[in-house]
């Protein structure tokens, strides 16, 4: 297996408000051949994003490989409500931060010819 960065994988790496106490997590994959792989291994599952953001696999409130737009979406509790005392990111749109650390183990024999950059 080769370890390659999700953000060579993704075209878009994002975060944003799914109302005020729930965050959802974007990664949109740069072609087909990249999502389907990552799909059929399941890298990216609930327990990576419990990981990433230090809650618990429970907080993670859904986790869908979306096949239309080439995407996995997952949405997690927010630590605090949007707007609250002490909360720094009202808007959630930066803290896709932890995903851009993550690499995929990917088949040796994997290449993404025909990336759609």
């Amino acid at each position: 297996m080769k370890k390659i960065p999700l953000t060579e994988l993704c075209r878009v790496i994002r975060s944003k408000n799914a109302g005020p106490f729930e965050l959802t997590l974007d990664l949109i994959f740069k072609d087909q051949k990249t999502y389907e792989q990552v799909k059929k291994m399941k890298a990216i599952e609930a327990s990576l994003i419990a990981r990433l953001y230090h809650v618990p696999e429970e907080e993670v409130l859904s986790l869908v490989y979306f096949d239309p737009a080439l995407a996995v979406k997952a949405t997690i509790k927010r630590p605090a409500g949007a707007g609250s005392l002490g909360e720094t990111d009202v808007y959630g749109a930066q803290q896709h931060a932890p995903l851009l650390g993550v690499q995929i183990e990917m088949p040796p024999d994997f290449d993404r010819t025909g990336d759609l950059v």
